[in-house]
């Protein structure tokens, strides 16, 4: 059947209408939405409204309740929901938590994470309303670094179990009393515990330890562990089996696409379960939610990444064989069976949305303030449990709204013509041998290219235009205007995981709303905390596998420190790292040097990370550089990098890729995800305006087929590489930079509100502050302190695919 292909900038009309508190029918499975980054949803069964970013799920001893805890940056809250009736039936706001969620034994009451202000809430949740009447405290509230994870009873409900992930402890608590009886420490950060069945033993998951751990109530002790894949998170046991409760413990391993099937008794993995829709996918499953069917036989996996449930038939522990998938919403982050029927939250909802409450310098910032960080609310999905045929049905849907396969990960898809850039991987007859990779903060297209001709821009949001970034508009000029590129992240917390790793994993996801929710929780998302890490590590460590030379100037200072690192020795040690204070054309003065000396010895590294990260801009700080200097320097900065590059002996064989490592700080007319890119080579084409739908991924994809590495994520492996940016025919004309039209050391001296307002902002690292605060202070700076700044729209871009066509 004929595909019909459209898209929407605005909101979407299949999934925004609003909600009630009653089921409503998702998507139809005739219509496929399609994602800003790239991958499509047909969510299955009816649904009701979550809050912000809903990660865990607790069922009642009745089976007649389902309690629910939104985790997300805006909005914290818990709710309580009739299985049966599928509705709300009550809801509480929480200053701070965490994943953690259990109903005790007699279903009287509700325990919750209290996250960073170390305590655990409970709740009495009689007569169907949440009420809050006592909490367990392990500690003083944040900067004590305690955080609270999964959380569990004994038998009887009179032992509380909390697990942590800051102190990496197990807290062992008298629920009588509310007093802490033992603290156990753990080997790593951990996620979740669950009572076993049988012997009232406490497993724990170790998040940040690839393994279980087993707590035993009488010794008072750890007793055992077991090995697990990576980043082992949700558990669930077999319940009432014939040949006894408990026998069997499923783990989700989120870094590892995989499923450990454990036998209790003998404290071994029986088998692990692929959960990928393809063998030997690289990172980017995610799972990390279980469930099983009443009758033990049917596992469900929710997928976080692939947007969708893995089914397995577990009948016979050791000999399990999948079944297939079930399409979901966004980032399912929880599922659960009650009867018959199953229950999945998603995470990030059904799509992005626009925003048309966006900050507003005249009003307050509050809970209805649309910013990105909590932009997507979360959805809970309901059906019965599939039959197989069905599942086969929905197995098709899923594997429709995948981009990636076995065949893009070897082979990329492209435009056909000739192109400097290889298809299939690993292939090495790309005339270009040296990658500079520049990484800025936080733009998007229209703040800096909104007035360039032949794009797609909006003049009246455009903050920096050619006056005061003149070079970055002649480079888009001179060689590709893109006017349809996107980052994959929402801020710099997983905007850097993206940008090196074209991955974010769930502890970076699951984390950063919290910290920029302002909850607490320390800033570890470039390389200083090793939880926060893919698998396999960051491009740089690809690189060291295959033997190329590299070197990073500024980008993961941290992870240049650990020991061993990739980058350990491979960092320009005279480069400064992220520094406000810093000129990025001071910065762009030690690359040179170091350039050169490197091109004196023929060592130039194949793949080189840059940071320029200025146009980050100070806000309107009483003496520090305005916004307008701060933005001016780092194109001065770009001007001359590439000038420095297009005059040196390595020019005809190089290629330089710069971006913004998210769009969080600004107002776009298309969508707050797109931001300015440039691709600059002599194989680049000129003066050539690109529409092509590009991402951080996609701009990754292509450096790698230069540099013959595979890919580093599902994303990067299905990601549109940047072939018609591209000709075989290279150019040599050298750039020769534009001076800056404002002086770089304009300082900021007006004590405005915006001032005011800056002063109370932390600028020691890349977003550690209020964005949406940040991005009004800015833009009043430039346009003046009672100007508007007009709301910026978020997108809901739309595939809808008539049903039948099997490509």
């Amino acid at each position: 059947m004929r595909r019909f292909l459209f898209f929407l900038h605005c909101t979407s009309f299949i999934v925004h209408s609003s909600f009630s508190q009653t089921p409503r029918t998702a998507v139809p499975a005739t219509q496929r939405l399609t994602l800003p980054n790239g991958w499509s949803l047909t969510p299955y069964g009816r649904s009701l409204p979550l809050g912000d970013l809903p990660l865990n799920m607790a069922v009642s001893p009745n089976r007649n309740r389902l309690a629910v805890i939104n985790n997300g940056q805006s909005t914290q809250t818990i709710q309580l929901i009739d299985v049966a009736g599928e509705k709300v039936l009550s809801e509480v706001t929480i200053a701070k938590s965490w994943v953690g969620l259990r109903f005790t034994p007699n279903g009287k009451r509700l325990l919750a994470s209290g996250g960073n202000d170390n305590r655990i809430l409970i709740y009495d949740v009689t007569g169907d309303k949440l009420t809050e009447i006592d909490s367990v405290v392990l500690g003083q509230s944040w900067p004590v670094r305690i955080s609270v994870a999964g959380i569990e009873t004994d038998k009887a409900g009179k032992t509380l179990y909390a697990v942590t992930k800051d102190d990496s402890a197990l807290y062992v608590c008298d629920l009588t009393t509310k007093q802490i009886t033992s603290r156990v420490k753990l080997p790593a950060e951990a996620y979740t515990c669950l009572r076993s069945p049988n012997s009232d033993e406490l497993f724990i998951s170790v998040w940040g330890g690839e393994k279980i751990v087993i707590y035993n109530p009488k010794l008072g002790k750890l007793t055992g562990e077991i090995n697990t894949g990576s980043h082992p998170n949700d558990l669930i046991f077999t319940r009432n089996r014939g040949d006894g409760p408990g026998n069997t413990l499923f783990v989700a391993n989120a870094n590892d696409n995989s499923v450990s099937v454990i036998d209790v008794k003998t404290r071994k993995v029986l088998e692990t379960l692929n959960t990928a829709l393809f063998p030997d996918a690289p990172a980017g499953s995610t799972p990390n939610g279980l469930a099983l069917s009443a009758d033990n036989k049917t596992l469900l996996v929710a997928n976080a990444d692939n947007n969708c449930l893995a089914v397995f038939d577990v009948s016979k522990p050791g000999r399990s064989r999948s079944v297939g998938f079930i399409p979901t919403g966004w980032y399912p982050t929880a599922v659960t069976v009650v009867g018959n029927k199953v229950l999945v939250a998603n995470g990030k909802g059904f799509s992005s949305r626009a925003n048309p409450k966006g900050p507003n310098p005249f009003k307050r910032r509050g809970t209805e303030t649309e910013y990105i960080g909590g932009l997507f609310k979360g959805t809970l999905s309901m059906f019965d449990m599939p039959k197989p045929t069905q599942i086969s049905a929905l197995s098709k849907q899923v594997y429709q709204n995948t981009p990636y396969t076995k065949e893009k990960e070897k082979v990329a898809i492209g435009a056909a013509g000739p192109s400097p850039i290889p298809k299939t991987v690993g292939q090495k007859s790309s005339a270009i041998k040296y990658v500079f990779y520049i990484i800025k903060e936080n733009r998007t297209y229209d703040q800096v290219f909104g007035d360039m001709a032949g794009g797609n821009g909006d003049t009246s949001l455009c903050l920096f235009p050619e006056k005061i970034t003149p070079n970055q508009h002649a480079l888009a000029r001179e060689f590709v205007l893109l006017d349809n590129f996107y980052v994959d992240a929402e801020v710099s917390a997983d905007g850097h995981n993206w940008s090196m790793a074209a991955y974010a994993n769930d502890f970076v996801e699951k984390t950063w709303p919290t910290s920029y929710g302002g909850r607490g929780g320390t800033y570890d998302y470039e390389g200083s905390r090793p939880v926060a890490y893919p698998k396999k590590g960051f491009i740089w460590d690809y690189c060291q596998r295959a033997g190329l030379r590299y070197r990073s100037y500024g980008e993961f200072e941290a992870y240049s420190k650990k020991k061993g690192s990739a980058l350990d020795g491979r960092f320009a040690p005279n480069y400064p790292d992220y520094n406000l204070r810093i000129k990025d054309i001071d910065r762009v003065e030690v690359w040179k040097k170091d350039v050169d000396s490197l091109i004196a010895i023929n060592a130039v590294p194949h793949f080189s990370s840059i940071r320029l990260g200025n146009n980050h801009t100070s806000g309107a700080r009483i003496g520090a550089p305005t916004p307008i200097a701060h933005v001016a320097d780092n194109d001065l900065a770009v001007g001359r990098f590439i000038e420095h590059l297009s005059k040196s002996p390595i020019w005809k064989e190089s290629a330089v890729f710069i971006l913004e490592d998210d769009a969080q700080n600004g107002a776009d007319h298309v969508d707050a995800h797109r931001s300015p890119a440039l691709v600059i080579s002599p194989y680049t084409k000129r003066r050539h305006v690109e529409h092509t739908m590009y991402s951080t991924s996609g701009m990754l994809r292509t450096m790698e087929l230069v540099l013959g590495l595979p890919p580093m994520s599902q994303y990067d492996a299905a990601a549109t590489p940047m072939f018609a940016c591209f000709t075989n025919t290279p150019n040599l004309t050298p750039y020769t930079h534009i001076p800056a039209n404002v002086d770089l050391d304009t300082k900021n001296t007006a004590m405005t509100q915006p001032a005011r307002q800056s002063e109370k902002i932390d600028l020691r690292y890349a977003d550690k502050i209020d964005d949406r605060l940040f991005n009004e202070i800015i833009w009043k700076a430039i346009k003046g302190e009672h100007s508007v700044m007009p709301a910026p729209k978020r997108g809901a871009f739309v595939l809808v695919a008539a049903d039948g066509d099997d490509d």
